[in-house]
């Protein structure tokens, strides 16, 4: 048995078809992937393919594709004579959605919380920056309405669209930047957004104030001041940061490196 993760019932009879199966590995694959990122199963714990087969009662070709994945972001590695290993947090690829997505979802998710908002502070100003010097009319107009929208939908206490548009606000400023790398996080920045949201780490109703720096940082874009594109940014992550201090602060949840 594999301590620390309960034994996983699958449905029975329709893993017998192809999209069940394909379903079976999504949600075997994001089992092992929180329980991997919360510390349940710790490095240097060896998984059994027969075991893993019987616990959640899937072929051993999904279990099979499953560890080809983790293997891919740095779970786990196969050795000789030992078998298949879980790997220290300091070997995943921490830029991975997946990864980012489990580690919310587990005991770590102040960790990563704090992780990449840090990464957020050092790049999105930057971003915001770029943009102001590159976007083109079209890019920036849609920005400042992106604003507005989001404007509306906190004061409505829309939660699921402020949350929809703020994603695409933070996106655009991004791909607004003209550079490929930075464009290339709007996915991770997606996830740590809808992360906070589903696991309770945002206010209900989004500030006054990170609703104006929305709109400051889009105004900014518009008119082509790169510096003041840069500062807004700063103090909406300054701000966000804040949100989430004091929100883990209260919950008092252990932090897991």
């Amino acid at each position: 048995m594999i301590r620390g993760v309960e034994r996983y019932s699958s449905g029975g009879a329709a893993a017998q078809n192809a999209p069940a199966e394909a379903g079976l590995h999504a949600r075997v694959l994001d089992h092992l992937g929180t329980a991997i990122c919360g510390g349940d199963l710790a490095p240097g714990a060896v998984l059994n393919i027969d075991e893993l087969v019987d616990r959640y009662a899937v072929s051993r070709s999904v279990i099979r594709e499953v560890l080809r994945v983790l293997a891919s972001i740095g779970f786990i590695e196969t050795r000789r004579r030992v078998g298949v290993m879980i790997r220290p947090a300091n070997d995943w690829n921490v830029f991975d959605p997946q990864v980012i997505r489990w580690r919310l979802a587990s005991a770590g998710r102040i960790t990563q919380l704090r992780s990449i908002t840090e990464l957020r502070t050092a790049v999105e100003p930057h971003a915001a920056w770029l943009a102001a010097t590159r976007a083109d009319h079209d890019e920036a107009s849609d920005l400042v309405g992106l604003a507005a929208k989001m404007w509306a939908a906190g004061k409505a206490g829309d939660e699921e669209r402020f949350l929809s548009l703020d994603i695409e606000f933070h996106r655009r400023v991004l791909v607004a930047s003209g550079n490929e790398m930075f464009v290339r996080l709007q996915d991770l920045i997606a996830e740590v957004l809808t992360g906070r949201h589903k696991h309770h780490l945002m206010p209900h109703h989004p500030s006054d104030e990170a609703l104006q720096l929305h709109a400051d940082v889009a105004q900014a874009i518009q008119r082509h001041d790169g510096e003041r594109a840069r500062r807004a940014m700063v103090q909406l992550m300054e701000q966000a940061f804040d949100e989430m201090k004091s929100i883990w602060e209260q919950s008092a949840e252990p932090d897991v490196s």
